[in-house]
């Protein structure tokens, strides 16, 4: 039995030539399909140079379990959760690595209706069936055929969540970063010109080229964020949007061209589906959350904090019955999209709420920043987490007005809070601080946790 080390907590994804390969991408094909008892499944790709091949090896895999393949061919992770769910198949998969460097490539998979993979009995499953290749007997039956009518269901949907008689003329410069988004949005912009919604929009980098020429798209970096700031200046725009490779995140600048982080733009979301949901649920990750509790409270919503990761969130959206549920790293995830996330969904409601508002989008933000400040997510890497976190907790429980454990240490104090907690993907410890009204504060508090972090016991 070989050991494939490509699969992750919640995806698979490996360095090509050595953690995953041809071989390695049919293998996982066949035991997706038996492991589910697939019959049909959908099959989409990024525009990575390895992504064809892969998606065809995949295919051959699904095909000789006997798998009617559904092919979306160049399209975003989120398409293929929509046709999932929409065509009614088994399960579905997409090759892509998103915003990982250039040798990576990987996957992403969901079972019938969207749902994420259980990780004992799905994602496990399927790699110890894929390591030991000990698939049943070929079953007849396997073809592979174009998923008609995906992208046009896919786009109803999208503008679904907004009215486009409600938007006011705005100018929006939109970055693909040379990923799969270039396709799938010029679709999207053209249902909104036929439905009359009065935006325009500048393009930048728009082309999908798996070389990627301008760098891998993943905006989330700080050095990867000048250039749409400076394409939003230069084009007068009113906002901008940048999307990572499989466009299942995206990323917004003020007409300025600053950043607005994440934690933030779950609080506009939640304002935006309060107003057409009066006293729905919201749900959020528990690193950063006082903005995001105001903004609901404020609106008449309920609030609930929910563990980092998409399995989690989504499982929770299905249990709540909440309408939306926001992570600060830009995962957005919403009930009527079959509780997955998206990417082209949340661009559009801050757009629709920046015109019902009638402010500019760096006024709606700066207000919340100003009652909110936070400090972005501060990585550590350490011997060992657990020991580390407990270090913290020793030392600063005692001052606490408030604790939960919800996702790693959470200890609130008279106007801070902060959240620590080790990653699920990288050997990190990811710390968040925020404040009410007073930056200094989060910058005092930050370096409290840090001290302690770098202290041995």
């Amino acid at each position: 039995m070989t050991p494939l080390t490509c699969f992750k907590a919640y995806d698979i994804r490996g360095r090509l030539g050595e953690e995953l390969d041809a071989g390695i991408a049919r293998r996982i094909g066949r035991a997706f399909a038996e492991v589910l008892g697939a019959r049909r499944v959908v099959l989409g790709r990024d525009c990575r140079a390895s992504s064809e091949e892969l998606m065809a090896a995949t295919a051959e895999g699904l095909m000789a379990a006997g798998v009617e393949v559904l092919d979306l061919g160049l399209s975003g992770t989120e398409e293929m959760y929509a046709a999932t769910a929409d065509l009614g198949a088994c399960g579905g998969i997409t090759v892509t690595a998103s915003h990982n460097p250039m040798d990576y490539n990987g996957m992403k998979m969901v079972r019938a209706g969207a749902a994420p993979l259980d990780a004992a009995s799905g994602l496990a499953a399927i790699r110890a069936l894929a390591e030991s290749g000990d698939f049943a007997a070929p079953r007849p039956g396997g073809r592979i055929v174009p998923a008609a009518g995906a992208r046009d269901t896919y786009v109803a949907r999208v503008l679904s969540f907004v009215d486009p008689a409600a938007m006011t003329p705005l100018r929006i410069l939109v970055n693909a970063g040379n990923g799969a988004a270039g396709p799938t949005f010029y679709a999207l912009a053209q249902a909104l010109s036929e439905a009359g919604a009065p935006l325009r929009f500048e393009r930048l980098h728009h082309t999908p080229d798996g070389r990627f020429p301008n760098g891998i798209p993943n905006p989330l970096l700080p050095e990867n964020q000048p250039v749409t700031g400076a394409a939003v200046r230069a084009a007068g725009a009113d906002m901008g949007v940048a999307w990572d490779g499989d466009f299942d995140r995206c990323f917004l600048f003020d007409h300025e061209g600053r950043f607005i982080p994440g934690e933030y733009i779950v609080g506009l979301l939640a304002e935006a589906f309060l107003v057409k949901e009066p006293g729905a649920t919201i749900l959020h990750d528990p690193r950063v959350i006082w903005n995001t509790q105001d903004v609901v409270a404020q609106a008449g919503g309920r609030a609930v904090a929910v563990r980092t990761g998409h399995a989690f969130l989504k499982q929770a959206l299905r249990e709540t019955g909440a309408v939306y549920g926001g992570e600060m790293s830009a995962h957005h995830y919403f009930r009527d999209f079959h509780c997955c996330d998206s990417g082209m969904i949340p661009w559009l409601l801050v757009a629709e709420l920046v015109s019902r508002r009638g402010r500019p989008l760096a006024d709606l933000v700066g207000d919340r920043i100003a009652r909110f400040p936070s400090s972005g997510e501060i990585n550590f890497r350490v011997d060992d987490a657990a020991a580390t976190v407990a270090r913290v907790r020793a030392a600063l429980e005692p001052e606490a007005t408030a604790m939960d454990e919800i996702d790693g240490l959470s200890l609130a104090f008279d106007g801070w809070r902060f959240n620590l907690r080790a990653s699920n993907t990288e050997p990190l410890l990811r710390l968040n601080v925020e404040a009410r009204g007073d930056a200094g504060m989060v910058a005092r508090g930050a370096e409290r946790v840090q001290a302690l972090v770098a202290r041995r016991a």
